[in-house]
């Protein structure tokens, strides 16, 4: 029986976490990811990056993306026992916008405590990306042991 889990415990993960990875398709359809350092506004998920990358030019190519959300997991009294993390993956539509066109704590979140100038801040941009249909999740709100059964440590919510 795969676990019951809430949009909103999926949200709640998404937004305590900072890190993900992001799958794109190049314009030549050949599969990308990339590791990405987030922040959440309104359930929509925000990535600062350089305005001429090439997650730019891919994604403006096709703006279909998916993003993995990765949570480590740990034994108490036993850190050094390797678990693997658990995950949130979805889908989305990603839009790229100017730093100064989102609200300003996105910015300054995404930085962590940077203070670009304002040429370096004219040479990024920021990627909304909209997530669509469900979560997908694996180890997300089962408890430890229950992640040896996949069956059991799958789980489903609408976003």
């Amino acid at each position: 029986m795969p676990a019951n889990i809430s949009t909103d415990q999926v949200w709640r993960e998404v937004e305590r976490q900072f890190f993900a990875v992001l799958a794109f398709v190049t314009a030549r359809g050949e599969a990308r990811t990339a590791g990405i350092v987030y922040t959440v506004r309104d359930r929509q998920v925000y990535i600062m990056t350089g305005i001429n990358s090439w997650k730019i030019r891919h994604i403006t190519a096709n703006p279909h993306v998916s993003l993995t959300v990765t949570i480590p997991k740990r034994v108490p009294l036993l850190p050094w026992l390797p678990i693997p993390p658990a995950t949130i993956t979805f889908q989305g539509d990603a839009s790229m916008h100017a730093v100064r066109d989102v609200p300003p704590e996105i910015p300054r979140k995404l930085l962590r405590g940077l203070e670009p100038s304002p040429a370096e801040l004219g040479a990024v941009c920021v990627i909304r990306i909209r997530p669509q249909g469900q979560f997908v999740t694996y180890g997300v709100g089962v408890p430890l042991r229950t992640m040896r059964n996949p069956e059991a440590a799958r789980g489903r919510a609408p976003v």
